[in-house]
């Protein structure tokens, strides 16, 4: 067994029949659903909370919590029906003041929720009001139809806007231990060891298909252990030696040698979330914006994605997914790899050699293979690129306050590309976090939420590829496969397009 899951305390899988263990590359950031978050805090946090609403398979949300959603003709009003029989993991049923309650602690801009800036005051899409009709309905109201409201709360990075039972909030307000409704329940918290689930046993399976985050969920193991392991092949190594069932994300290069080995069952899902190289358009050699184009045009990008995922994902330069129906012909052109055009570039932006640093760390491998291959295409360009490696919580920090000069980057899954391009754009200022701060972009944005016609809206989205290739805020490089690897004794697990560990309906053999 690997001396570093010794380390922190765990068991051989098989010392418990009952019991998996899910490798995490990095620590829990908090117990708080959508708050000081990454896409590995939010892959555990979907298994203790849920939301009214979720997203299935194909990207759009579907009921959860809510067993009927009817939507005023307006637009404006949507009344939520709860659904019977579910309880919170301490016995107590769901109620409509426990919706309100959550609600309530998500829109108090001192929790720093992470859809705030959306829902909350300002926001694109502006709740107004939250009220209870009877203990099983719940109302909210908006300023404006907003067609994306469902698929804003159902955001797998807002924490699904997950209802907590209103014991979960200590005197001061704050949340100090997560009540859901989910499949498993908080048990334990080892920081930087392990984060350990148990069976909710009175979990109250929906009558719905299982369909990605929503449907029936059976948890049909008595605990799940989340296992910090940083290093990729340390964690292999406890896969193939049966200390770890599960990963959840094997590293590409993983991927030809594991598909074949008997001793693991190795699965693929394509998703809708972007990976590549953002960029801090404020700092002071990255401004220029002609910098920025001679770095994506240094970029031999088909060799980049080729080299890095092992051939399991396609180059998109696009921040609309391949897989969306948004997805034309216009977001099929992107960067051109020119060596004479960086030439040019470099010399209308008035380089002289200035260090251009990529941050990235080794928690996940795609993140330092991918710095390295685009340092020495960058060098060959006659860039003076280096790359910074820092924990991955370093660099999320850094991230959320702006304060990098590149970065490799990848964001979750958007299922719809407003929020694709939400996601990343805004004001600095506001949110330090944003990538692209114009006001014809937003004002774009709002269009393709009010919009209701397809048409309408793939026109919007194609003159925001087009502005987004000139201005370079960011430059995608794929759409980040999901490539997850499971023990032999584990029946059931497969990798999502909704890029988490979905850990219910899971079981171990004999």
């Amino acid at each position: 067994m690997p001396a570093l899951l010794l380390g922190v305390g765990s068991t051989p899988a098989t010392a418990s029949p009952t019991t998996i263990t899910v490798r995490i590359p990095a620590d829990l950031r908090s117990i708080v659903p959508g708050v000081n978050r990454d896409n590995n805090t939010d892959g555990i946090m979907a298994q203790i909370v849920e939301g009214l609403v979720a997203y299935g398979e194909d990207g759009q949300p579907k009921p959860m919590l809510a067993d009927k959603i009817d939507v005023s003709p307006d637009g404006r009003t949507y009344t939520f029906t709860l659904r019977e029989g579910v309880k919170f993991h301490d016995g107590k049923s769901l109620t409509a003041d426990d919706v309100i309650a959550s609600w309530n602690y998500y829109v108090d801009p001192k929790h720093e929720w992470r859809c705030l800036p959306e829902m909350g005051a300002g926001g694109t899409m502006k709740v107004i009001g939250v009220e209870a009709s009877g203990p099983s309905t719940v109302i909210f109201k908006l300023d404006q139809p907003n067609a994306l409201f469902l698929s804003t709360m159902a955001r797998t990075d807002c924490g699904m806007t997950g209802i907590l039972q209103k014991d979960s909030f200590g005197a001061s307000g704050t949340i100090e231990r997560p009540i859901g409704t989910g499949p498993f329940k908080f048990a334990e918290w080892k920081r930087k060891e392990f984060v350990r689930l148990e069976k909710f046993s009175d979990y109250a399976v929906s009558n719905a298909p299982t369909d990605g985050l929503a449907g029936a969920k059976r948890p049909l193991v008595d605990e799940v252990k989340f296992v910090v392991v940083p290093d990729d092949a340390t964690a292999k190594a406890a896969l193939l030696s049966g200390d770890l069932d599960i990963i959840p994300e094997i590293a590409n290069s993983d991927y030809n040698e594991l598909k074949n080995d008997k001793r693991v069952s190795v699965s693929i899902a394509p998703t809708m979330g972007p990976v590549g190289l953002i960029i801090q358009t404020r700092d002071p050699l990255l401004r220029k914006v002609e910098m920025r184009q001679a770095i994506a045009a240094a970029l031999d990008i088909p060799a980049l994605v080729e080299a890095v995922t092992s051939g399991t994902a396609k180059p998109n330069n696009s921040i609309v997914p391949i897989t969306s129906p948004y997805y034309g012909q216009v977001e099929q052109h992107g960067f051109v790899h020119d060596l004479d055009k960086v030439k040019s570039l470099l010399e209308k932006a008035g380089y002289n050699g200035e260090p251009v640093v990529i941050e990235t760390n080794k928690n996940y491998q795609y993140a330092f293979d991918t710095a390295v291959i685009a340092q020495q295409m960058l060098q060959s360009a006659g860039i003076n690129a280096t790359i910074e490696v820092i924990e991955w919580a370093t660099q999320f920090e850094h991230y959320s306050t702006g304060k990098y000069q590149v970065q490799v980057f990848a964001y979750s899954g958007r299922m719809d590309p407003s929020l694709s391009y939400d996601v990343m754009s805004g004001p600095k200022d506001k949110q330090p976090r944003k990538l692209w701060d114009d006001a014809d972009v937003q004002a774009l944005l709002a269009k393709s939420i009010a919009a209701s016609e397809k048409s309408e809206r793939q026109t919007i989205f194609d003159e925001l590829h087009e502005k987004f290739i000139e201005d370079v805020p960011m430059i995608p490089l794929y759409n980040f496969t999901v490539v997850a690897a499971s023990g032999a004794r584990i029946e059931g697990y497969k990798a999502s397009t909704i890029q988490l560990p979905l850990l219910w309906n899971v079981s171990i053999k004999n």
